[in-house]
Parts: structure tokens; C-alpha cells; sequence
């Protein structure tokens, strides 16, 4: 049976995992229960004062057990297995350098500083991306700071960074949308703290306030000639919808600038699946799903390059089928997120989910 065990913060190490949450003193997760400990986050806890952590401990862990493969699932695994494409990875000196990098940002708004900070955070995120030739993304491995504000405008910029790549944009371009991803939501700092923080739902009075944020970030960065108008206005409308039902300008798809249509797609997805004080995290899975249904609020072409960038389901991740089966994800297609090609592990049935006709009526639970 799995036991935990209690350690010092200073013994930990890396591949080790925390069998408790973290949280501040609103109760926001800080570290998830289950979470995997790097460097980052042991050092992270030491800051915050954490000296000692419950580790899980015991070969029984899910993550440690060995599924049980018939002869023809092996054989059919090892035929149609493809490597999922190269994520973005994050060392952890780029993330020490980018959570610094955003906290300054977000301490020195309307300084020449800020602009060169910003540029840099997204220069170091370009050049991981190009490092390996990064085309997809998962949020879950970026832990770039232990702060919300901090954490949601780093990833951010590298979803939506990732999302221009796909589409092909020039790296010029993919940077400047990285730039108007970090500083998306500067215009927060001139929201009052008490609305900010409020561990609650905001009333409708309150919610005015923050649906002003776009437009403080705007006048905070405005007269910068360090960031073109294209920069700008992605600050300015990443609340906007292309029905013209966002804010806080509520135009059109036409009026709306290419870099905040691309931000809306990553600021709504990591909003989704981030925790709050004030609601749960939705699941990567129905998060993905209710970026689907929005295709009257979200550009098209974001949305199809945002799910192309997305790998919901790892190669070599173990799923439950709706026909009862449990199955070994093989190959995964960017053009059906949901439905990646899976091998039963028992009965070595390969199922092209996305692909089959025959699949159609089966589901990943």
C-alpha cells in the first residue's frame, strides 16, 4: 500500500512527488497534490517558507504501475506508436529567469525597464521554442511562478507563441504576440486589491471595474514607442469576441487585431483549467471542449491552430474506453485532439478513433 512520508524541503529531489496541496493564505493552490518536484519548486517552497512536506512514498503509485500487455497489444503498440511533436520545455534557468522577469514587469509598469524585460521574457520563450522545434504545448510543465498573474501571463504568451508558430507567422511576429501576452492582463495592477483578491464571485458593480483592466493595460503601455500598435492593441482586445459580445470595446471580427484574437484563445483556455479561489479547475479535456462550442465568440483559425498545438493525450498514456476497454494511447492526430489512435492492452484491438468510422460511437472516458 502507498504511505507518505514526511521529509525536510531542503532533502527533497527532483522526480520526487508531494502528497499535499500547497496553498497561500487565500487557500489558492500553490502546488498541487501529486504534483512532480523539480528545482523550481523546491526552491520555490524554501522562499515561501515551507521547511518540511508530506512526499508520496511506495512502488504501489499509480504512476509506477505496470499495465499488463497481451502478446498483440505488444506487438500492435510498438507497430503504430509515433512520438507525440516536440513540446515547449522549460529549463529550470529559463523559468528562474522568466518569473523574475514577470514579477519586475508587473513592479515597474510604464518604465522603460518594463519594455526591455518584457522583450527579454519573450525573446528566451522564442528561442525554447525554436530550440527543439517546438509545435505543441502543455501548460502542466511550464510552472514558471507560484503567482496566478504571474504564472497565467507566462503561459499565456507561450500558447499563444505557439499558436503563430503553427500559423506560420514570421518570428518578429511570434515574439511581439509573446509581448502582448505577458503584459495582457498589466492592466490589473490599477484594479483595487480587494476586487483583485476577492476570494468570491464579483458582483456585477465589481465586475465593471475589472473589465476595465484591458483598457488600463492599454494606457499603461500606449506611448511606449518600444511597443507598436500591433502590441498594443493585443492588450487592448484580448477581451473582445468576434460577435461583438466582449469588452471592452465590443466591436467586431473585423475591428479586432490578429494578435488579440490569437490571446483570446490562450487566455481563456488557461483560465479554464487554473484554479481559483472562486471556482475549480475544469479538466484539460472539457476545457478543450468548451473552447469547441465558442466558434461564435472565438476567430476560427486560432481556435484550429490552438487545438492542433494542444496534446490532450500523450503517447503511452493509459485511457478507459467507453466499450469498457482499457487502451494504450499510440499515436496521437493534431486534427482530432479528442480522438488519438489507442491499442486495447488486452485484446490488442488497434481503435483510430479519429480516423475509423467503425470507432465512431467509442469515447475516451
Amino acid at each position: 500500500m502507498a504511505c507518505r512520508k514526511f521529509m525536510r524541503t531542503r532533502e527533497l529531489k527532483p522526480g520526487m512527488r508531494i502528497d499535499h496541496a500547497v496553498v497561500d493564505r487565500m487557500g489558492r493552490n500553490l502546488v498541487h497534490k501529486g504534483s512532480m518536484l523539480d528545482e523550481y519548486i523546491i526552491d520555490s517552497l524554501l522562499k515561501l517558507g515551507i521547511m518540511s512536506v508530506y512526499i508520496q512514498d511506495g512502488e504501489d503509485l499509480e504512476e509506477k504501475k505496470e499495465i499488463p500487455l497481451s502478446a498483440v497489444a505488444q506487438i500492435n503498440i510498438e507497430k503504430y506508436r509515433t512520438d507525440d511533436r516536440s513540446k515547449v520545455t522549460l529549463s529550470a534557468s529559463v523559468r528562474k529567469r522568466v518569473s523574475e522577469g514577470i514579477q519586475y514587469i508587473y513592479s515597474n509598469t510604464g518604465t522603460k525597464e518594463m519594455a526591455d524585460a518584457s522583450d527579454s521574457i519573450a525573446s528566451d520563450l522564442l528561442d525554447t521554442i525554436e530550440a527543439n522545434n517546438a509545435m505543441a504545448i502543455d501548460i502542466s510543465t511550464l510552472k514558471t511562478s507560484d503567482e496566478y498573474t504571474f504564472k497565467h501571463s507566462v503561459d499565456v504568451a507561450t500558447i499563444a507563441m505557439i499558436i503563430a508558430k503553427r500559423d506560420c507567422l514570421p518570428k518578429k511576429q511570434i515574439r511581439e504576440i509573446g509581448i502582448s501576452g505577458l503584459l495582457h492582463d498589466v492592466g490589473k495592477t490599477k484594479i483595487p486589491n480587494e476586487i483583485l483578491n476577492k476570494p468570491g464571485r464579483l458582483d456585477d458593480n465589481e465586475f465593471a471595474i475589472m473589465k476595465q483592466h484591458p483598457v488600463y493595460g492599454y494606457d499603461i503601455i500606449k506611448n511606449n514607442k518600444q511597443f507598436n500598435a500591433a502590441i498594443t492593441l493585443g492588450v487592448l482586445q484580448h477581451h473582445e469576441k468576434i460577435n461583438g459580445n466582449g469588452y471592452p470595446l465590443g466591436v467586431k471580427a473585423d475591428k479586432i487585431c490578429s494578435y488579440a484574437k490569437i490571446l483570446s484563445v490562450a487566455d481563456i483556455y488557461d483560465a479554464l483549467v487554473t484554479e481559483r479561489p472562486y471556482k475549480s479547475a475544469f479538466s484539460q479535456r472539457d476545457a478543450i471542449e468548451l473552447i469547441m462550442s465558442m466558434t461564435n465568440e472565438l476567430d476560427m483559425r486560432a481556435m484550429q491552430s490552438f487545438l492542433e498545438s494542444m496534446i490532450l493525450y500523450p503517447v503511452d498514456t493509459v485511457v478507459e474506453l467507453s466499450n469498457g476497454e482499457i487502451a494504450k494511447v499510440v499515436k496521437n492526430n493534431p486534427h482530432y485532439i479528442l480522438r488519438p489512435v489507442v491499442v486495447g492492452v488486452l485484446s490488442g484491438t488497434v481503435f483510430d478513433l479519429g480516423g475509423d468510422l467503425n470507432c465512431a460511437n467509442i469515447i475516451i472516458k
